[in-house]
């Protein structure tokens, strides 16, 4: 007989929610910490429309984990998971494929040894079966963006209005270090608070950036994504084939501007708006797009002063679920009134595999603590980990947009060298010697590499 899984499972065991990569990791941090636990997965009882199998840790989308080079943000995430005992990149170290300075696998061997470590685990029940509402008692949620509409339903009952989202529409990233300032200027439209960056075009440039943006392809999309595109955040692309001056009425409107370089008004403007408070983030206001990443690259380096473009998140839109985390949970991830019922994965607004299974991490170690009588803990925004929550708890509600690891999150350095490699280099030092004193700080142990997976 079905059990009822909204009555929790005792006082004795902790529950986690999902089977996929963050909930895989919460639930082996909490196992290896001494918790029984009782892990829920759905499949095979119930399907979604983009797994194929019924396997933990299944990949759904690319094979590969991107860098492990620790000058690369993606890199300098990994080292951080490994210190904290990933189980994602020791099954990945395990089944991996040759990729040159990345991490991909073979992704049905990386689930198949993902599912060994997991369900193998002694103190780890996996139930096959759906949660239709939150769960009463020390719960992980990991569900990702295709969670049930049951549960989604009973998650935003406990948000209310506007804590969870089901459209997303993002624009463009890009580093402020890499903008060429002999051509973007800080104004803003309509007062004197300089707090937009701008990209002027005159009239033959905004014309060949139109006829460039026109021929460039899109991603298809899954059946999944195929959502109506609402009239305030129209793809990039939609708005350029409604007419040649569409876009230089709408978001490249030059109204309230002048070039310094020229002393006029440019044809039309760019601009771009601070992600971050030390201003090494900005937002291409306006550019959500369906354009394939390469396509991206090539057009949009084609805006005056963004021809060395370094993107830190590109743009995209399709059909997702996460919460307003912002506005609506603790800095740890939880239900306010519940500090017990920690949010992770991509459902609180980080994108990509590792940046989900990070987050799974995290929620596993603060549920431990807050069943021990302990305050939950996040690591120092100098890291990797400690900066994607940062991002999470402090981005304005509004316009919160899900965000992947990049070296723009993190505090700047106090006295960084300008070669870019040298400055990376010196991020990552200072990264892992904080996350490694934090870990020391709140005796947080590395959780073992459990039997069968090669660390």
């Amino acid at each position: 007989m079905k059990r009822k899984v909204a009555e929790g499972p005792g006082p004795d065991c902790v529950t986690v929610v999902g089977g996929g990569l963050a909930g895989c990791e919460a639930a082996l941090q909490l196992a290896e910490r001494g918790r029984r636990v009782r892990l829920i997965e759905m499949r095979p009882v119930r399907a979604t429309p983009a797994h194929r199998t019924d396997r933990l840790g299944e990949l759904v989308c690319t094979n590969s984990f991107k860098s492990e080079d620790p000058t690369n943000a993606h890199g300098q995430l990994k080292r951080e998971m490994r210190a904290l005992g990933s189980v994602l990149l020791s099954s990945a170290d395990a089944t991996k494929v040759l990729a040159g300075s990345a991490l991909a696998v073979d992704r049905a061997l990386f689930a198949e040894t993902m599912s060994v470590a997991v369900a193998g685990h002694p103190d780890i029940e996996l139930v096959r079966e759906e949660v239709s509402e939150l769960p009463a008692g020390p719960t992980v949620v990991a569900t990702g963006p295709l969670t049930s509409d049951a549960l989604t339903a009973s998650i935003q009952a406990a948000l209310g209005d506007g804590g969870l989202a089901f459209f997303d529409a993002i624009a463009p990233v890009v580093h402020r270090d890499s903008l060429d300032d002999g051509i973007v200027f800080a104004a803003g439209r309509f007062d004197e608070s300089a707090d937009y960056l701008n990209c002027p075009m005159s009239k033959e440039e905004y014309g060949a950036f139109i006829d460039a943006l026109r021929a460039a392809d899109v991603y298809p999309g899954h059946d999944w994504e195929n959502v109506p595109f609402f009239e305030g955040c129209l793809p990039i692309e939609v708005m350029a084939e409604r007419g040649v001056e569409t876009l230089r009425f709408g978001p490249m409107k030059p109204i309230g501007l002048t070039d310094p370089r020229t002393g006029r008004r440019p044809w039309a403007v760019v601009q771009l708006r601070r992600e971050d408070r030390a201003g090494q983030m900005w937002n291409m206001v306006g550019f959500q797009t369906r354009l394939k990443t390469a396509e991206q690259g090539r057009v949009f380096r084609s805006i005056p002063g963004l021809a060395n473009a370094e993107f830190l998140r590109w743009g995209s839109i399709h059909r997702n679920s996460y919460l307003n985390f912002p506005e609506r949970l603790t800095p740890h991830g939880s239900l306010p009134a519940r500090p017990d019922l920690i949010f992770a994965g991509q459902l609180t607004g980080v994108e990509g595999y590792t940046e989900s299974a990070a987050s799974g991490i995290v929620a596993g170690i603060n549920l431990d603590r807050v069943v021990a009588g302990l305050p939950p803990t996040l690591p120092p925004a100098t890291t990797m980990i400690g900066a994607l929550f940062r991002y999470l708890r402090e981005s304005p509600p509004g316009r919160f947009q899900p965000m992947n690891s990049n070296w723009g999150l993190l505090d700047p350095l106090p006295d960084a060298p300008r070669d870019k490699q040298k400055k990376r280099e010196r991020l990552a030092e200072r990264a892992q010697a904080d996350l490694l004193a934090w870990v020391e700080e709140h005796g947080i142990a590395r959780r073992s590499v459990p039997a069968g997976v090669k660390g």
